[in-house]
């Protein structure tokens, strides 16, 4: 096992060089100049050009990621060209409130997935069934933005039941403050997953439900139930297992919606503010950091199916 995950990290070097490679190169080919940032109506091109020399912008492309390149291998993601703070420093800082968001969201999705695809599957073409089909159709269909706008719509701005931004209300820092800005976020990104995850647990189950095995405990006088969560569920856990790995990508670009509609501040509003104020230092940072959690993701991804099913370790 160990000498599995040694080699999965070793591969991973290379994929993160080439992603910061691809990465840097599109940021270089979109349209926009962060120095412009700086620029008023009274600065001579002599004082712009030596603010470009003071942030780096002056050399060769190639020059600035190598660069940055040395400078990582040292473990420093350089320093914001708008407020000048270290990346690192505000990565950090934000991770928490992303990894709260996505780990709730993709526990809910697995908690309520589970026993609501069994359900449909047990039974199979009746309402049950058919109701939630439709409301995973649903869920595969509806842009995010959009459900996140209606949700606020309704809870926030009608009802006022739930705050419609932010993560603390001012003046106030208690968990249930987090949490209750946290409610509607959370819905949002499980929301398609939850959808997902039903119609895999749905299928894997019909499936299941076919095998010898199930027959054989129905003649030892076993119910339906015990069938279901002592037998059967084992089974349908594999496939979610592998979905949670191949669902980190999604989830975070659906972090980096959420938390811009919502305000939330973890790192998808943050690339976004540097995406729009050119700040390339953190949007590399980012990059790195997100495919860093998208590979360590799909390395527990393995290691939990190999916990689930042993026979995967032989």
């Amino acid at each position: 096992m160990y000498q599995v995950i040694g080699r999965r990290l070793l591969q991973s070097i290379p994929m993160l060089f080439f992603i910061s490679i691809v990465c840097f190169a599109l940021i270089k080919f979109a349209p926009g100049d962060p120095v412009q940032s700086f620029v008023t109506p009274n600065m001579k091109p002599e004082d712009v050009e030596r603010m470009r020399h003071s942030l780096g912008l002056d050399q060769s492309n190639y020059v600035q990621y190598f660069l940055w390149l040395k400078h990582l291998l040292t473990g420093d993601l350089g320093y914001s060209l708008i407020n000048n703070r270290p990346v690192l420093d505000q990565i950090i800082s934000r991770l928490p409130a992303t990894v709260g968001l996505m780990g709730a969201s993709l526990a809910i999705a697995v908690i309520l997935a589970v026993p609501l695809g069994m359900l449909a599957a047990v039974n199979r073409n009746r309402f049950v069934d058919k109701l939630l089909n439709i409301i995973s159709y649903i869920g595969i269909s509806i842009p995010t933005f959009w459900l996140s706008i209606l949700l606020i719509y309704i809870f926030a701005l009608q009802f006022h039941l739930l705050p419609s931004m932010g993560m603390r209300t001012i003046g106030q820092d208690t968990v249930f403050d987090i949490i209750k800005h946290g409610v509607l976020p959370c819905i949002v990104l499980s929301f398609s997953f939850l959808s997902v995850y039903i119609r895999y647990v749905r299928s894997n189950t019909i499936g299941q439900l076919k095998e010898d095995y199930v027959q054989t405990q129905y003649a030892f006088g076993s119910s339906k139930l015990q069938i279901l969560f002592r037998h059967v569920m084992k089974n349908v856990l594999l496939p979610i297992i592998t979905l949670l790995g191949l669902s980190f990508g999604d989830l975070i670009t659906g972090a980096i919606i959420t938390e811009t509609v919502f305000s939330w501040p973890g790192l998808g509003s943050l690339g976004v503010t540097a995406a729009f104020g050119f700040d390339y230092p953190i949007i590399m940072g980012i990059t790195m950091f997100s495919s860093l959690m998208l590979i360590v993701g799909n390395l527990l991804a393995d290691i939990l199916y190999s916990v689930v099913d042993p026979r995967i370790k032989v």
